[in-house]
């Protein structure tokens, strides 16, 4: 189904139940598409840091595991950051993950690196040389719709300028025209990857 341009809570609903409706093997087997084609389509192996979510499985979210296991399990020299919701509610920090990192669930029930293991000094956004976006669907100007807290614009706005934000979408819509409601403070994308394909803003 190809969504008409539209206001993001009525895109949020529908893609959210969409992806709902996918089995844990087609989360699995999508999730391997969308690393297979990031590793295709974009110099991975020249990045320094890149930063991605732990997904929210509770809401069918990306398996971002492959990803951080593919990186573990090549050993390829390439350093991994995942946010930390601060207790404001409001901002994130980042820290480095790697196979010794313990894990517990925040409020929303991601998966954060534990305050006892948080030993490895902050990554700061600046350092970042591409970033992972979650989303639930983007428009062809690269503005997406993700859960409506914020925390991801007010992240990228603090990346170097050039920084590729490359959001992951399990499901095989291309982009939507137009998303009607873009705030000032959004902040594009500059891909899109899919089961499909790849979608360069």
């Amino acid at each position: 189904m190809c969504w008409p341009s539209s206001r993001k809570a009525d895109l949020r609903r529908k893609a959210l139940a969409q992806r709902m409706a996918l089995t844990p093997g087609d989360v699995a087997r999508r999730s391997d598409k969308l690393r297979e084609n990031l590793f295709r389509q974009f110099p991975v192996v020249e990045w320094q840091w890149l930063h991605l979510f732990l997904p929210l499985q509770k809401r069918n979210e990306p398996d971002t595991w492959g990803f951080i296991n593919w990186v573990w399990g090549e050993e390829l020299p390439l350093h991994l950051a995942v946010p930390v919701v601060q207790p404001d509610g409001i901002s994130l920090k980042h820290y480095e993950l790697t196979p010794g990192t313990q894990l517990v669930q925040n409020r929303w029930g991601i998966d954060e690196p534990a305050p006892d293991s948080i030993n490895a000094p902050e990554v700061f956004p600046a350092q970042l040389d591409a970033v992972l976006v979650p989303l639930l669907a983007a428009d062809k100007t690269g503005q997406r719709v993700g859960y409506g807290g914020g925390f991801y614009d007010r992240f990228l706005a603090q990346c170097r300028p050039g920084t590729p934000f490359i959001g992951l979408n399990l499901l095989d819509e291309p982009p939507i025209e137009h998303i009607a409601d873009v705030l000032p403070t959004d902040v594009p994308l500059t891909a899109c990857i899919t089961p499909d394909g790849v979608w360069h803003f």
